[in-house]
Parts: C-alpha cells; sequence; structure tokens
C-alpha cells in the first residue's frame, strides 16, 4: 500500500478544519462568578481545579499582593468550585471592614486550570471631619483623642470607635446618655472621599442619685459610702421633707420607696452629705467606682474582717438625671492577730521589730496597718525605714499568714536582710538655670555613705523649699545595683521662675499709693560684670536681690534694698543678710521752708543665720544688728513725740531660734514651723543718773530702749487626700527696762485688716493681719488714737486648704479659716480669752513673677469700740505674704 501523503494546501485546510470544530464544540468562555447564585456552577458536583492565576481589580490604594494574601488563596492550590476556599477567601476580605462589595470569579478556566478574579469595591476614605453641638474647647479635647485624620478608611469600626471615645470622655464627666452621629456627605473635589459631620447630643448631666448598701452589719451604710473617695451621692433631697429619703429596693424598672425616721434623714443626710462633699461632686466614672469598690474592701480589712468583698454591684436608672448604684457587701468574721513571729533577722531583735510594728497579740486584725508599719508610715517610724536607714537598701519584709484558726491569725514577717549598699554617685538632671554647686549643696546623700531612706526624702524637702524648682516634679531616680552593693540616685528637677516683681496701685490714707518692687531669689552677684550673663539678670547662684519703693508724690517716699549670700564662703550653710532702708513722710513744703513738717527714718540691719545640728537638722539659728534713726520735725500734729522734733535712735540686737521641718514652702502638707525671737537694746537709762520722769520725751526716748518678744507657731497635717489642716498661734510683748521711761512709742502693736504695712509702717509699728476686721482696728484706743499701739497681742488661726491648682507656674488653693485675736496695753489688762473672733474663705494664687496673691472675705463676730464699722463683712486683698 502506497504511504498517506498530502500536499501542502490539504495539510493546511485540515489544521484550519481541526481549529473550527474545536472552536465550534467549546463554550464561548465569558467571566464567571463563583459563590453567587448567579454562578453556572452546579453546587452538587463541585470540579477541582488547579489556580493558575489570580488578579485584583477595583483597588487604588491597597496593595493587591497583600489582598491575595489575605484572601488564603495562592497560585498552584488545588481548590474545589465551588467549594469553601472560595467562600472562606471571600470571608477574610470581608473581615477587613475596608471594602463594600468582595466577589471572586473565574476569569478562564483550561482544562483542570482556573484563573481567578477578586473584584473589590473600596470604602470611601474620610477628607475631614467637623463636630456639631461643642464648644470649640470641647471639640478640641476630642480631637486630640479620637485621633481622625486624612485618608483613614471610613470603616464600621471606624464609627463605633470613635463613637465609643466620646461617649467615654464625656461619660467621665457625667454625661452618661451622650449620644453621637456620624454623618456622612461625599467630598465633591475627590472621588471616593467623604466629609464627616460627627454630631454629639451630651443631653442633661446624670449624678449618682443614691447608693444603696446591702449585706452590711459590721459597718453602717454612712461608714462603706465614706470609704468611696470619687464616688458619691447627690446631695439635693431635703432632709425635712415628709417623706424621707428615697431608700431603694429596686430593679432598673421598679422603684419602691420605703419612708425612714426623722431622725435617721438628718442623721444620714449630715453623714452622708456634709463629708468634704463641698470638694467632692456626684458625678459617676466607671473606672473610679472600681477605685472605690476596693476602698470598701480595705476598710473592712483594716476593721478585722479578712475575708469581706463586694459580692456585687449594679448601676440603674432613676431618672433621666440620675442613676443608682446598688452594692452587696460579704463582711465575713472578724479576725484578731494570735502569734508574730519574726524570722530571718540579725540586724534587729524581735522585741525591737516589734515595738516599731505596733502590733500585739489580741489586736484586731488590719492588713493596712500591718503594709504601713512594715513598710512605709508617713507619720512616724516604720520596719523598712529602721532597715533602709542603716544602708539596707534591699532590705524586703513578707507578711504570711501561716495559720488561721477560728477567729485567730498566726503570722510570720520573713525578714530578707540583704546586705548595706553605700552610695556610688549621685547627681542632678533638669537644672537648666540653677548652677550645679548651690543643688548639690542642699543634697544630704553624698558618694561613699550608707545609703539613708530618710536622707533621700529630706534631700527633696531641701531641693523644694529653695522654691527654684517645681516640688510637685521632683523625684529621686534610685538605681541600685545589687551584684556590687551600690546604688547610684539621680535627683530630676524641673526648673521655674524664682523671680518676682510687684507693681501695684493701692489707696490709704485717702491717697493712692504706687508701689514697684523687684525680688530676684536666685541672684549671682558674682556675674555682675558678665555680659553674658545678663539674660535678663545674672541668676544661678542662689544668693537673693530685693528692690523696693513706694510713693503717692512729693509728700511721701520709701524705698529699700536687701541682699542675702545663704551660703557664706561657700562651705557652710551660713547666711548673711544686709539690707538698707530709708522712708520720708512730709506736709509736702519744700526743704528750704522753715515750717516744713516731715518724719524720716533711716535704717540697716546685719544678719548671720547658721543651720544647727541640734536638737536636730530642722532648727536655725539667726542673730542680727539693727541700726535705726528716727527724725522729726515739726510733726506733732501726726505722731506725738515730745513737742514734734527731734532725733531718736534704735540699737538693737535680735536673736531668733527658729525650726522649719514644712514638706514645701508654697503648698505646704505636713511638718511645722516654729520661731521664738527675742530684741533688745541696751538698757540706757541703767548707765545713766538723769531723772526720766523730769525729762521731756525728746530727750527720754532720744536713745530708744526696750525689748521684744515674739512668738510664731505653724502646724500643718493633711487630712485626706490634698485637704491641709493648718492651725497657727502669733504672740508678741513689748517690755521696758525702766518704769519712768515707760514703753517706747515706737516698735509697737497693730491687729487687724490685711496686714500690709508700706506707707502706715512709718513709725516701726508692727502691723499684724487678722481678716473680719479693718486695718489696725483691733488695737488699744485706735478709735481715739491711732498711734498708741499696743504692747502685748495674741492671735490663733485654724484654716482648711484645698489646692486647686499645683501647676508651678500659677499654684492656686483655697481655703476657709477661723481666726481670733487680741491687743493690750500692758499685763494689767491682758486676758488671752478675750478676743474678737471672725470667719471666712480665701483663695491664694502664686504666681512666680507675682509671689502669693491672696484674697480673702471675712466676718468679724465682735464690735470694736467707736468704731461700728470695723466688724462684720469685710475683704481682704495680700501680696506676696502669707496673712498668719
Amino acid at each position: 500500500m502506497k504511504p498517506f501523503a498530502l500536499s501542502g494546501r490539504k495539510i493546511i485546510l485540515f489544521i484550519l478544519l481541526n481549529i473550527s470544530f474545536w472552536s465550534l464544540n467549546a463554550p464561548a468562555f465569558a467571566q464567571i462568578p463563583i459563590g453567587s447564585d448567579l454562578s453556572p456552577f452546579d453546587y452538587s458536583r463541585p470540579r477541582e481545579y488547579e489556580i493558575a492565576g489570580i488578579t485584583v481589580e477595583g483597588v487604588q490604594y491597597l496593595d493587591p499582593n497583600v489582598l491575595i494574601m489575605i484572601s488564603g488563596l495562592k497560585v498552584g492550590d488545588r481548590v474545589k468550585v465551588p467549594g469553601d476556599r472560595i467562600t472562606d477567601a471571600i470571608r477574610k476580605l470581608w473581615d477587613q471592614g475596608l471594602f463594600e462589595n468582595v466577589s471572586i470569579s473565574a476569569s478562564n478556566i483550561t482544562g483542570g486550570l482556573i484563573f481567578l478574579r477578586i473584584d473589590l469595591k473600596e470604602r470611601p476614605r474620610v477628607s475631614k471631619f467637623s463636630f456639631q453641638g461643642l464648644r470649640k474647647s470641647e471639640a478640641d479635647d476630642i480631637r486630640g483623642k479620637i485621633n481622625l485624620t486624612r485618608g483613614d478608611v471610613a470603616t464600621d469600626h471606624l464609627f463605633v470607635r470613635t463613637e465609643r471615645i466620646i461617649q467615654n470622655h464625656f461619660a467621665a464627666k457625667g454625661f452618661l446618655n451622650t449620644e453621637v452621629e456620624i454623618e456622612q456627605k461625599p467630598d465633591a473635589s475627590r472621588e471616593n472621599y467623604v466629609d464627616l459631620n460627627i454630631i454629639v447630643r451630651k443631653n442633661a448631666k446624670v449624678k449618682i442619685g443614691e447608693i444603696v448598701i446591702e449585706g452590711n452589719d459590721a459597718l453602717t451604710a454612712a461608714e462603706v459610702r465614706s470609704a468611696m473617695k470619687e464616688t458619691k451621692e447627690r446631695g439635693s433631697f431635703n432632709p425635712l421633707d415628709p417623706l424621707g429619703p428615697a431608700i431603694v429596693d429596686a430593679t432598673a424598672d421598679i422603684i419602691r420607696l420605703k419612708p425612714v425616721s426623722a431622725l435617721q434623714r438628718i442623721e444620714s443626710y449630715f453623714t452622708d452629705n456634709y463629708r468634704l462633699r463641698i470638694l467632692k461632686s456626684s458625678k459617676y466614672d466607671e473606672a473610679k467606682f472600681r477605685e472605690d469598690l476596693e476602698k470598701i474592701v480595705k476598710k473592712y480589712n483594716s476593721k478585722g474582717y479578712r475575708d469581706a468583698q463586694v459580692v456585687s454591684d449594679s448601676l440603674y436608672r432613676i431618672d433621666d438625671r440620675n442613676i443608682g448604684l446598688k452594692l452587696t457587701i460579704y463582711e465575713g468574721n472578724r479576725y484578731y492577730y494570735r502569734n508574730i513571729d519574726w524570722i530571718g533577722n540579725t540586724k534587729y531583735d524581735d522585741k525591737t521589730l516589734s515595738s516599731i510594728l505596733g502590733i500585739s497579740k489580741g489586736d484586731v486584725y488590719n492588713r493596712e496597718l500591718l503594709e504601713t508599719n512594715l513598710n512605709y508610715n508617713q507619720n512616724g517610724f516604720d520596719v523598712t525605714s529602721l532597715y533602709m536607714d542603716d544602708g539596707y537598701l534591699f532590705f524586703s519584709a513578707e507578711p504570711v499568714e501561716v495559720r488561721i484558726e477560728n477567729d485567730s491569725i498566726d503570722l510570720e514577717i520573713r525578714i530578707r536582710e540583704g546586705k548595706q549598699a553605700r552610695i556610688s554617685s549621685v547627681g542632678v538632671k533638669g537644672n537648666t538655670k540653677t548652677n550645679d554647686h548651690v543643688v548639690v549643696r542642699e543634697l544630704r546623700t553624698r558618694p561613699g555613705q550608707l545609703f539613708s531612706r530618710n536622707d533621700v526624702i529630706r534631700t527633696t524637702r531641701e531641693l523644694a523649699n529653695l522654691r527654684y524648682f517645681n516640688a510637685e516634679t521632683i523625684q529621686p531616680d534610685v538605681k541600685p545595683d545589687y551584684a556590687n552593693g551600690t546604688v547610684d540616685i539621680d535627683y530630676k528637677v524641673e526648673e521655674t521662675s524664682a523671680d518676682q516683681i510687684e507693681l501695684s496701685g493701692g489707696w490709704g490714707y485717702g491717697r493712692v499709693i504706687g508701689t514697684l518692687g523687684l525680688s530676684f531669689n536666685n541672684f549671682s552677684a558674682c556675674n555682675l560684670f558678665k555680659k553674658e550673663a545678663w539674660k535678663p539678670v545674672p541668676s544661678g547662684d542662689g544668693q537673693k536681690l530685693s528692690l523696693r519703693f513706694q510713693t503717692f508724690g512729693k509728700g511721701y517716699m520709701n524705698y529699700s534694698a536687701s541682699f542675702t549670700e545663704p551660703w557664706l564662703g561657700g562651705r557652710k550653710p551660713t547666711s548673711l543678710t544686709l539690707s538698707f532702708y530709708h522712708s520720708l513722710f512730709s506736709d509736702g513744703r519744700p526743704k528750704s521752708d522753715t515750717a516744713r513738717a516731715y518724719f524720716k527714718i533711716d535704717g540697716f540691719t546685719a544678719g548671720i543665720g547658721q543651720r544647727l545640728t541640734w536638737p536636730d537638722d530642722f532648727f536655725t539659728l539667726y542673730q542680727g544688728v539693727n541700726l535705726m534713726r528716727y527724725s522729726l520735725k515739726n510733726y506733732s500734729s501726726l505722731f506725738r513725740v515730745g513737742n514734734g522734733t527731734g532725733t531718736f535712735n534704735v540699737i538693737s540686737y535680735t536673736i531668733n531660734f527658729g525650726r522649719s521641718s514644712v514638706s514645701q514652702p508654697i503648698f505646704p502638707r505636713s511638718g511645722s514651723d516654729f520661731s521664738l525671737s527675742f530684741e533688745l537694746t541696751p538698757p540706757y537709762s541703767a548707765f545713766s543718773n538723769k531723772n526720766y520722769s523730769e525729762i521731756s520725751e525728746s530727750e527720754k526716748f532720744r536713745m530708744v530702749e526696750f525689748y521684744k518678744w515674739k512668738l510664731g507657731t505653724s502646724w500643718y497635717v493633711e487630712t485626706v487626700n490634698k485637704l491641709v489642716l493648718s492651725a497657727r498661734l502669733r504672740m508678741g510683748f513689748l517690755g521696758a527696762y525702766n518704769s519712768e521711761i515707760g514703753v517706747t512709742p515706737f516698735q509697737r502693736f497693730y491687729l487687724g485688716g490685711d496686714g500690709l504695712s508700706g506707707y502706715s509702717n512709718f513709725d516701726g509699728r508692727e502691723i499684724i493681719a487678722m481678716r473680719g476686721y479693718t486695718n489696725e482696728s483691733i488695737t488699744p484706743m485706735y478709735y481715739k488714737d491711732k498711734n498708741i499701739g499696743g504692747n502685748i497681742f495674741t492671735k490663733y488661726t485654724l484654716e482648711l486648704r484645698y489646692p486647686f491648682s499645683l501647676n508651678p507656674s500659677a499654684t492656686i488653693y483655697g481655703l476657709t479659716f477661723l481666726e481670733a485675736g487680741n491687743s493690750w496695753l500692758g499685763f494689767g489688762e491682758f486676758n488671752p480669752f478675750e478676743v474678737k473672733r471672725s470667719a471666712g474663705v480665701g483663695v491664694r494664687i502664686f504666681l512666680p513673677m507675682f509671689g502669693l496673691l491672696g484674697l480673702d472675705w471675712g466676718y468679724g463676730f465682735d464690735p470694736i469700740y467707736g468704731m461700728p464699722s470695723a466688724n462684720k463683712s469685710q475683704f481682704h486683698f495680700s501680696i506676696n505674704q502669707s496673712i498668719d
């Protein structure tokens, strides 16, 4: 048979016929959706394919490769179509929250190969956003919290998150019913971008209308509520309301009122609502509420109820403005300490440690007292301080309850003493203005010393009292090295402005008086002649320079200057103070006029101050010499000494013994101040043969002689968080050596008013503030003669203070006060219980540039003889002084 053969033309015809046959018999392929109702694939008989390719369509800002990875599909995988892999891929892409539409289709199928196409429609992106229903300040606060930026994808998650942040923000402020709505509007300038309008409706502020306590027996409901420092009831009901307060037995839908007796209502009202309620609002804060629940448990623990717990708490709606809280408490049994054993102590014996612990067999179980006396007792000594003040930085004490039997607890206190640590290095960080040597000389911790926690605390106090740094942010950074038995200490400080300016105008004695004062409290005299140090004045060496000028015109002028070097010689804390002052009061006539009347004072003081180490190193001693000359001419009309013309000289020696342990100078929370001073002149009359009963006053007082005692004390204690009780006492006595001369008309005491001196201090008088009365009005015979003055005074003050801001750039605190005081001409009239009384409120603002500014309103309860308007309602302003 001849071999089969085709010509070239026939071969081409054969190929074309075969291609036409395949085209006619194969389906005409278009994009086929998978996993939808329109899919032509048979769900009952899925086919398996190998993925030959994957493409992504419809995205503009996202990476297709990342999206393919998220889908879980990849080239080479074998998948069933339809099947779970395709469905899962769609779900994973949906879960990203970035798309409005997700679909997967087959773009081509060739034999067992399938080409997949992922079609996505991206959600719009944020172009800009604005707030509706908020003040600008509120919107600014929210803007920083929601952290929305241009280009963020406008997802449901973004909207929910934004709504939650806004609602939580206002819930913390008491707006628990805040509603948030977010409107979207397409941005006409950019495709697939939207503008957001965030509508906020705060609605009425919600208060805690009542707190219902159940399950309590050992503590009253009032005692439980008092343990909650930040969660308080609204105190708005009338205690005389015949229905009584709403004691609630309720669910969210049903509230049943239980009437309470009038006595119970009044007792509950004043116990719950006047215990520091002036400082606490009744808004609901979830985080603080949870903290308060822990405080309730701690209070029970301190009473011996070791197993106490709040087993349930619920919040329910009373009305649109009030919610209620219901707490159920399990108290458990009351426990007592039985045996307390010390384990691991070698430095101190059991008796010494037990005496410091202050807990004995039979005492009520008190976890808080145990922890305080073991670790850190702010009001006394503790076991940890005993060790740490002797270098045992690595000391630890762990109390372990080893046996609980009936109502008794056996305790083991397991001690790990460790080895003593020595200070390796000490540094200061943050003193950008104050020179290092000024800070270093105040440090009580030095390299080579054994570590002492008390020295660290004391150093922090000393740095605060410099007043160059923010007292609230001074932070000792203690870095122990156990391997080497050493410790590094860095004190982190924040500079504040120490310099002050006084520029004021006031009305006194029928005139406007202007005052200009400058105080440079961190001055540097050694840099006076260095041009680069004037920024704006030389500073950084801790010296003090004060300049002051006061006048109301040509009839009155007063100027003074003082300089203090706190570390004379730079090696010991011995201070040197020099001051000069000049005052002139005249009738305004020219100097050439022989009828001109004037009163002139010139004075100079030099003093040395020392820090003592006995009785302890909080004590100081100051000694000074004062030179003063009073020059009068034709001045009998206002200040009558003799005929109004003469020269009177004062040479006195002052010694002041003081102690100060206050925590900080501006707003002390703890510690005390004590000052006892004695000033005296030489007893000139004892060395003279003159008959002082016959000579003129001008001659009698030419060399002024007197002695003066003064006592001042202040105590500060923090009763609760930042609420400080201050008690103060001041007394003074001016005496004479010679009864024929009597008490000098100079240097006397004048009590009452704001205590501002200046213009009125023309005769060396000492002005003592007392609120609720006009200036100097509580002075003997003041209604008749304003220049008699008192020889004795006493003053008692009780204040309750609370800070509104402890920011060093503006420290602000409010206060309430009770005051009592009086002054007398001698011991024959003196009666410390015969006092003038007052009460009132005030505010203090400390601005570094201006010092301490004060405004007080006081009400004087007792009338002043001959001065009907001297008491009752009075306002007082003070600058750069503490009215004490």
